[in-house]
């Protein structure tokens, strides 16, 4: 539970560092709470097309406010998990690159910590 409130309450903290544990676990777990607030909101649509209509009801704009934040969040914790690995956050665009940009993300966000990077702090620790 701690990785998935440090997830969103450090979702503008970009000069620390982020373990895989702390990189992980709230991944999944948002991917979990996206599908169940889709559902709950009846914008299950987005699952299946990856496209949300802008509908002005209370419950799409719900939705639509959490993808905003969990994409924000998403962001600033994959440049933490860059840090780990002493990479820069502009590692992130390495995606743009087709067909084999996403994996190599994910080979970064799968190497272990290194120890004396130019990111010291943990997320845990800055405040």
């Amino acid at each position: 539970m701690q990785s998935i409130k440090e997830y969103f309450t450090k979702m503008f903290v970009f000069s620390a560092s982020a373990t895989r544990k702390q990189f992980w676990i709230p991944y999944f777990a948002v991917i979990v709470i996206t599908v169940a607030l889709a559902y709950a909101t009846g914008s299950t649509e987005y699952l299946r097309t990856g496209k949300f209509n802008l509908l002005l009801t209370g419950q799409s704009m719900i939705f639509g406010i959490y993808l905003i934040v969990a994409w924000i969040a998403n962001f600033t914790i994959r440049a933490r998990r860059l840090h780990d690995t002493n990479r820069s956050n502009w590692w992130i665009f390495i995606v743009l690159v087709p067909l084999i940009g996403g994996v190599w993300l994910l080979i970064l966000f799968l190497l272990p910590s290194k120890a004396d990077t130019r990111w010291p702090k943990n997320q845990s620790e800055v405040q």
